[in-house]
């Protein structure tokens, strides 16, 4: 059994590395979406290549525990996560895009911890403390600094509610990725929702819900021309398989509410990737504005209540 200090170190380790993983999904992405590709058919196969990448490691971890798959609750919950926390995000992420400026769409999906707050007070009895709460409007204050919400935004009330959506989606991934009442290890857990969302999704393409579209032309990336599968293949491996896998282990360690404001810090490290791979560069006031979020986390896991559990069953 790890002591609760390596436990805390182990999971804000994971749960940086998850961060930083996904943050370069955006970058990614884009340099996909700039040449044809649609939001849908990038998301499916940057999930499908991540479930792909970790079906061998969660089929180890699962020797001895095949008999868990005869619950139908636990398939449920591998469904539910696969949908709820892996694909309605993502989509609803780059359906907000498409309509409302990058910055406003990234800032109403990251009051995600807000909402993760709020369903452990209400569903766990795990009341805020004062700090949690200073260092939720620190982070905040933080977040505003590196998105750079500064004057006229233009709202569609589309991209709005596509935006809530993915906020929604991400709030359940934080929630559910920490439920420690899971006879499933988080690897498998991992697997298992990448694979459900992407069987959903290339249901939802082959019925002509989703928009597919893609393409083989070569991309830009750090000012060099790339194949267009190098950043299919960091989608897949790193930004989902590495990044789901860690975000869970950090999830079950840290628990829900300290785990989602820890992965603030993507927002940053999209920023840094979109600096080096796209070459945009970030302004002094978003670094400020990553200080501020790295001393709310600070002061939120300040505020947990000592002896608070660190996992809890959804």
């Amino acid at each position: 059994m790890l002591s609760s200090t390596s436990r805390l170190t182990a999971g804000l380790a994971f749960a940086l590395v998850s961060a930083c993983s996904f943050g370069l999904s955006g970058a990614m992405a884009r340099s996909l979406l700039d040449i044809g590709w649609t939001a849908g058919a990038a998301v499916t196969l940057r999930i499908t290549i991540g479930a792909l990448a970790l079906m061998i490691p969660a089929a180890i971890s699962m020797t001895g525990r095949w008999h868990a798959f005869r619950e139908p609750r636990v398939i449920g919950s591998l469904v539910g996560y696969g949908v709820l926390a892996v694909a309605v995000p993502q989509l609803c992420y780059f359906y907000a895009v498409q309509t409302l400026q990058v910055g406003v769409a990234l800032l109403i999906e990251y009051t995600a911890p807000v909402v993760v707050i709020a369903w452990m007070w209400i569903r766990h009895r795990q009341r805020p403390t004062l700090l949690t709460f200073v260092g939720a409007v620190v982070a905040a204050a933080g977040l505003t600094l590196v998105l750079q919400i500064f004057g006229s935004v233009s709202l569609d009330a589309a991209g709005v509610a596509w935006a809530l959506g993915a906020m929604v989606g991400a709030a359940w991934y934080f929630v559910m990725s920490g439920n420690s009442a899971s006879e499933i290890p988080g690897i498998a857990m991992a697997a298992g929702g990448l694979l459900s969302a992407a069987v959903m999704l290339g249901l939802s393409g082959a019925v002509g819900v989703l928009p597919m579209s893609m393409s083989t032309d070569d991309v830009q990336l750090a000012g060099n021309t790339t194949p267009w599968w190098v950043p299919m293949a960091i989608l897949g491996l790193v930004t989902a398989a590495l990044a789901y896998a860690t975000g869970i282990a950090a999830t079950r360690r840290l628990g829900p509410r300290l785990a989602s404001f820890v992965a603030l810090a993507e927002v940053l490290a999209a920023i840094i990737a979109a600096w080096m791979f796209l070459g945009e560069v970030p302004a002094a006031i978003q670094l400020a504005g990553g200080a501020l979020i790295v001393a709310g986390v600070v002061v939120v896991k300040l505020g947990e209540r000592p002896g608070a559990p660190e996992t809890i069953a959804v």
